[in-house]
């Protein structure tokens, strides 16, 4: 299938002024294809010829005008209308589409649990065209009217409040001027909570199935819901601008949410089943937040083209930490954002792919679609925390609205951006804007303190070319306690510097970016890295430790500091921790980096020792039952990293952990993988925990643990799964992939090293972007640190002639394979940066 180019989409938008879409959908055809009818009108500015986008199973019947045009035209996805005259025209498409399996298009699903049936779309970038015909690209906004006949018994939901007329077909209301990717529809038996706030509708949707979980947190979502909602408008002057407000939480979705003006999709996992922590909690939160952002931030305003992705997520993500701060319940998200968001951002922009925020040469949608990365998320929320830091909150809120006012159900670009911004303040927004957006790579800040006349001075030494307003944070030892560090005084800091920043007397730990205000790597002073080793869990404030650890966490990825004394400071401090999203993403990092990459196999196993020594004290901290989150967390790591199967073995049987919590069906399913890993398990027990947890879940589950068994059957069988027939979902890959490949087993699944490179090609060849994105993801040989896979990787990228999201995707991880080779302290790998960054075509 071909891909729309930037210069493509420029002169069809020069030509083509589209003012309303009917679309007809009739979903009661079979569980393979529905019929879509779609009837497009427009007006040509000029005589000439352009095209309109397709990808059906049948095209029946097209005209124009009137008049019949040739289905046989169709090719490569697109039809071609030729010798257009200025003026008005309607083109109508008659066509059978495909359902998809992979979260593209129309993605249909059926539930194991009740045999019940549900649909959605995904129109993300370029798949609208898998459910009905269109001008595919963000600037050529239109009117859409979607009517949809649904079996019986069927609830529809769309972008606007929708109505089922006499013949049963269900009506939405004409939306107002929005993108073809932003339109939705969902559609099944659902299960549905309704309530009305502001005078207008808000509704939660899931599958039947889940309906009791959904019940049980409908009064929490509603109210995250209302806060955020009332909070926007607090801070925009231009108000909500759709009708209506639905969340609908769908099965086997590829993203964690999608901003559908009206009509927000989540993937369903939100619904839950099985006990979570607050922090996940907050982290629902969040997408909510994130999502109702969009609203403002690429529905009311949308980009003019994929290059300024950033202008939709970067902003969304920074008002969905800042709103839940300030309007829910959840008031330190910005320590999860640190350790988690913030790292994912930090690790995708120190690797070859790496781009600039708000890059200038994005040529296609493919290359568009590439960058939905830590950089375009993270890393542009960050800019826009130190943007904002920098103007000021009131200036900065003053150039949103003036950007909502002036582009309202219009397209602009970051050059409009800036120009709006830059009218409320004096400041050199368009300089900021090139030093932060257009640039790439992580800063790194070093203190350099100096003594003069028995006081001492602060200096930064930066590595990269950015300005950062930051603060240090100067922190003594306790008096009362020498395990505690008690802080003094935080000094604000522009670097580059033009003087040192007097201090007095000399702090026993100096840190750098304290609060996390800017986007930059820190390293410590020798003393201060001394104190930390001693007091690192006594530092007040979660976010000041949060900082410390990003910076812990650099080191290592760096080579600057072994990963043993990670795990060391880890065993250390942790057992103290209160913060429930540091004490995740360091036993993450310490269990998924370092003990399964950047330790040998020979090391591995005291690592896992340690890890486990580390979760039994957090439970015997936990015995109390005051901390349920923290005692979660523990349980769900120890048995990740358990190698030997007594006692969780014994945690199953029993159902319960002693002093709890219950084994839920998401630590059965659990404790099973890590069962199969270890030997300690068969088919017939997976089969029979699948028959007690019937569900999508279950399913996941039973391919994880299959996959994982250490029986040479059981690998074959799971691969040809993956990689030879095409029937798992996108879901049912991801489990099957995640279950594969396990340190414990190098050897058994060693043949399948040099495999997976072909079979990874073909694969993603046959199925598309979402799964090639799995299958360099999750199918991935991550475990095989040596310079034999990364030389294949490499190899691959070179010769094999990828797809362009499997190329991106295994770009990463090969340089991330490379990174865990430097660490182990092994030789550099074949080929030097600037050849990767050919073979990748960067």
């Amino acid at each position: 299938m071909s891909v729309l180019t930037r210069d493509e989409a420029q002169l069809r938008a020069q030509l083509l002024d589209v003012h309303r879409y009917t679309v007809e959908l009739d979903l009661t055809t079979g569980d393979e294809t529905f019929d879509s009818r779609t009837v497009i009108r427009f007006t040509a500015r000029s005589a000439g010829d352009t095209f309109v986008e397709l990808k059906p199973a049948e095209l029946r019947t097209v005209t124009l005008d009137g008049q019949p045009l040739d289905p046989e035209s169709l090719a490569d996805g697109r039809l071609p209308l030729e010798n257009l005259t200025a003026g008005e025209h309607e083109l109508r498409v008659d066509t059978a589409m495909r359902y998809s399996r992979t979260g593209e298009g129309m993605h249909r699903f059926t539930d194991p649990s009740d045999g019940e049936a549900y649909v959605y779309t995904q129109m993300f970038m370029d798949d609208v065209q898998r459910v009905f015909a269109a001008f595919d690209q963000p600037d050529l906004k239109a009117v859409f009217e979607v009517s949809v006949r649904a079996p019986e018994g069927w609830t529809v939901l769309a972008n606007g409040v929708t109505e089922q007329r006499a013949d049963g077909v269900w009506e939405a209301a004409p939306t107002p001027l929005i993108s073809t990717y932003l339109v939705a529809v969902a559609a099944g038996p659902w299960h549905s909570v309704r309530t009305e706030h502001r005078g207008l509708p808000f509704g939660i949707h899931c599958r039947r199935s889940l309906a009791p979980y959904l019940d049980t947190d409908a009064d929490e979502i509603f109210e995250v819901t209302r806060a955020c909602f009332d909070r926007y408008h607090e801070e925009f002057e231009e108000p909500y601008p759709f009708d209506s407000y639905d969340q609908a939480f769908v099965p086997e979705f590829n993203a964690g949410a999608m901003e559908n003006p009206g009509l927000v999709t989540f993937r369903d996992e939100f619904v839950y089943r099985s006990a979570v922590t607050d922090t996940e909690r907050q982290t629902r939160a969040m997408v909510i937040a994130h999502e109702m952002a969009h609203m403002w931030f690429g529905d009311l305003v949308t980009l003019k083209w994929w290059d300024d992705i950033w202008l939709n997520e970067s902003f969304a993500e920074y008002m969905g930490y800042q709103t839940i701060a300030e309007a829910t319940r959840f008031t330190d998200p910005w320590t999860e954002f640190a350790v988690t968001r913030k790292a994912w951002g930090y690790d995708a922009d120190q690797r070859p792919t790496t781009h600039p925020v708000a890059p200038e040469n994005v040529d296609d949608t493919a290359s568009a679609l590439l960058n939905f990365d830590g950089i375009s998320y993270a890393k542009g929320a960050s800019a826009l925390r130190q943007l904002a830091v920098w103007l000021g909150e009131k200036d900065f809120l003053a150039g949103i609205n003036t950007h909502f006012a002036r582009h309202k159900f219009g397209n602009a670009t970051l050059a409009d951006f800036i120009d709006s911004l830059a009218s409320a303040t004096d400041r050199d927004v368009p300089g900021w804007a090139d030093s932060w957006l257009r640039t790439t790579g992580v800063d790194t800040l070093t203190p350099r303190i100096a003594s003069a006349d028995s006081t001492f001075t602060l200096a930064v030494d930066r590595t990269g070319s950015r300005p950062h307003r930051l603060t240090a944070g100067l922190y003594d030892r306790d008096v009362a306690d020498e395990g505690h560090l008690v802080l003094r005084e935080r000094h604000e800091l522009d670097v580059p510097q033009s003087d040192p920043q007097p201090l007095g007397r000399r702090p026993a730990l100096l840190l750098l970016n304290d609060g996390d205000l800017t986007y930059a790597k820190v390293r410590f002073d020798a003393d201060s890295f001394e104190a930390l080793r001693a007091g690192l869990s006594g530092l007040p404030d979660p976010l000041t430790r949060a900082v410390v650890w990003n910076a812990l966490r650099d080191a290592v990825r760096d080579g600057e500091l072994p990963p043993a004394a990670y795990l060391e400071t880890a065993r250390a401090h942790l057992p103290r921790e209160t913060d429930l999203a540091i004490v995740q993403g360091v036993l993450a990092f310490s269990s998924g980096q370092i003990a399964d990459q950047y330790l040998s196999a020979r090391e591995r196993p005291a690592a896992l020792s340690t890890l486990t020594s580390l979760c039994r004290d957090l439970l015997r901290r936990t015995e109390d039952g005051d901390h349920p989150g923290l005692r979660l967390i523990a349980v769900r790591h120890l048995i990740g990293v358990a190698a030997h199967p007594d006692t969780i073995a014994a945690w199953l049987a029993d159902g319960t952990v002693p002093g709890g919590p219950e084994i839920d069906p998401e630590l059965r399913w659990r404790i099973l993988a890590r069962l199969a890993v270890l030997g300690a398990t068969d088919e017939a027990t997976i089969a029979a925990e699948l028959e007690r947890d019937p569900s999508a879940t279950g399913r996941e589950g039973a391919a994880r643990c299959r996959a994982a068994l250490p029986d040479p059957e059981a690998k074959r069988a799971a691969w040809e799964a993956m990689f030879t027939g095409d029937d798992l979902s996108n879901y049912l890959f991801t489990a099957t992939a995640q279950g594969f490949w396990q340190p414990e087993q190098a050897d058994l699944v060693r043949e399948y090293v040099p495999r997976f490179y072909p079979d990874a090609v073909a694969v993603s060849a046959r199925r598309g972007p979402a799964i090639a994105q799995a299958a360099a993801r999750w199918a991935f040989p991550v475990h095989a640190v040596d310079a034999e896979n990364v030389a294949l990787g490499e190899a691959c990228l070179r010769d094999a002639d990828p797809t362009p999201a499997l190329r991106r995707t295994l770009a990463d991880r090969l340089d991330d394979l490379s990174r865990a080779l430097r660490v182990r302290g092994g030789q550099e790998t074949p080929g030097e940066p600037h050849e990767t960054r050919e073979a990748q075509g960067a």
